[in-house]
């Protein structure tokens, strides 16, 4: 690090849902942004909005973060430009509704890749300058990551992975000063459930929030130092009921529910 490095906050998945709304709270918030994702008219956009509401105008950087070598790419960019994450945003993901074994298997790695293998790599890789800075990591989990998801399985798998991992992670670099927490929203409408393949209707109107009240219960909790956050009352009753459910009757439910989805 040199005197004149920036600080800058990275947000992956940042063109559309709660990357975009993400985005727009931490800029609120006096952060210089750097958004990445594949879609470069999305980013320009949100980056001319957000310098329209007087903050610095964001780096953009299209790119595929399923691609091997993404954190490199990412780390590269920000070196030319003297800047350095303080905060870094894991929020790219998807999800594919229908049967694992009836699924495209490759879409199915590739979703592996993102929502697996890319968080862990940006969670690991700026470290060193997250601790220098007492900044920290957001990772967006789900509340489907406390139970198994026939219908939905291996999504439900890869957030499950994410909550594991971000509590993992908050304890160990506790020390170091960096603040890790698992963000698990309930269902929220955005792009989402379109790329997802879902037809039918989702979820209770009861456990919806959207994007905005997502990114701030986010931005809250990251702030506190939090390990995990659930937004709502009614999303933060499922997380505590699932233990407590018995294993058939969680897997039947669950699996009633993405049939729902498919339905036209």
């Amino acid at each position: 690090m040199t005197p004149q490095t920036r600080p800058v906050t990275l947000i992956t998945g940042a063109s559309a849902g709660i990357g975009s709304a993400l985005a727009r709270v931490f800029a609120a918030h006096g952060h210089e942004l750097m958004l990445v994702a594949r879609r470069l008219d999305r980013l320009e956009a949100l980056a001319t909005e957000i310098a329209a509401r007087g903050g610095a105008r964001p780096l953009v950087l299209p790119l595929d973060l399923e691609a091997r070598g993404a954190a490199v790419e990412i780390g590269d960019t920000l070196a030319a430009r003297a800047l350095e994450p303080e905060i870094v945003v894991n929020n790219a993901g998807f999800g594919l509704v229908g049967e694992a074994a009836a699924l495209n298997r490759s879409e199915q790695l590739a979703m592996i890749d993102l929502n697996v293998r890319t968080l862990t790599e940006l969670s690991l890789a700026f470290v060193d300058s997250l601790a220098r800075r007492n900044g920290g990591i957001l990772n967006v989990a789900s509340v489907a990551g406390f139970l198994p998801g026939p219908g939905m399985a291996v999504y439900y798998a890869t957030k499950a992975y994410v909550v594991s991992f971000s509590l993992a992670l908050h304890h160990e670099l506790k020390p170091k000063g960096v603040r890790v927490t698992a963000l698990c929203p309930g269902p929220v409408p955005t792009e989402f459930q379109a790329r997802a393949g879902m037809t039918g209707p989702t979820f209770s109107p009861i456990l919806l929030r959207s994007a905005e009240q997502v990114a701030a219960a986010g931005y809250r909790g990251l702030r506190a130092g939090r390990d995990l956050v659930v937004p709502g009352a009614p999303n933060k009753a499922v997380t505590a009921l699932v233990p407590l459910l018995p294993r058939k009757l969680l897997l039947a439910a669950t699996a009633r529910q993405q049939q729902q989805k498919r339905r036209p």
